[in-house]
């Protein structure tokens, strides 16, 4: 890790090259503005983590190069688990609100009543969920299933079950 300590000013929010696709994700599971996407590599992603104070997360060995990096965490693994433990030792990932950002598009989600969702779930769903959340931007909806117990095991292997807070 270089640079200053975005800390500081609030919680971490990171710009993560194209290559980082389930580290992105996997921050996002955690609540964290991750901006993220194909675009995002080279000068792109060096003008989105200054322009909009965000930490850069790269494995590009040239960007690493460069003079008057903002502040990054240059990734030594491939491993998605590794990595999400290298950010983790880096700058405090916890506390920002497990499943609270879109996984696709990275907005916050909003609580969604229950009645306005009921043609867009199964009747299963429908029948056994109250809590719903929806992403305003892209439409896509959540509510608690089999995959948060997914995320949160996932999460206590990697020793980052706390974050999950």
């Amino acid at each position: 890790m270089a640079g200053a300590d975005p800390g500081t000013s609030g919680a971490p929010r990171f710009a993560a090259d194209r290559m980082l696709g389930r580290l992105a994700r996997w921050l996002r599971i955690l609540g964290h503005d991750v901006a993220y996407g194909s675009h995002l590599g080279g000068r792109a992603l060096l003008a989105c983590a200054r322009g909009e104070g965000r930490i850069l997360l790269t494995r590009d060995t040239r960007i690493g190069r460069r003079e008057k990096l903002p502040a990054h965490v240059f990734l030594l693994s491939d491993d998605f688990r590794e990595q999400l433990r290298q950010v983790a030792a880096a700058f405090p990932i916890g506390g920002r609100g497990f499943l609270t950002r879109c996984l696709d598009c990275n907005r916050p989600l909003d609580a969604t009543p229950r009645e306005a969702v009921r043609e867009r779930v199964p009747a299963f769903v429908w029948a056994t969920t109250t809590d719903f959340r929806a992403c305003a931007a892209c439409g896509r909806l959540y509510w608690p299933a089999t995959h948060r117990a997914h995320m949160l095991r996932e999460l206590a292997a990697l020793g980052l079950a706390e974050h999950a807070a």
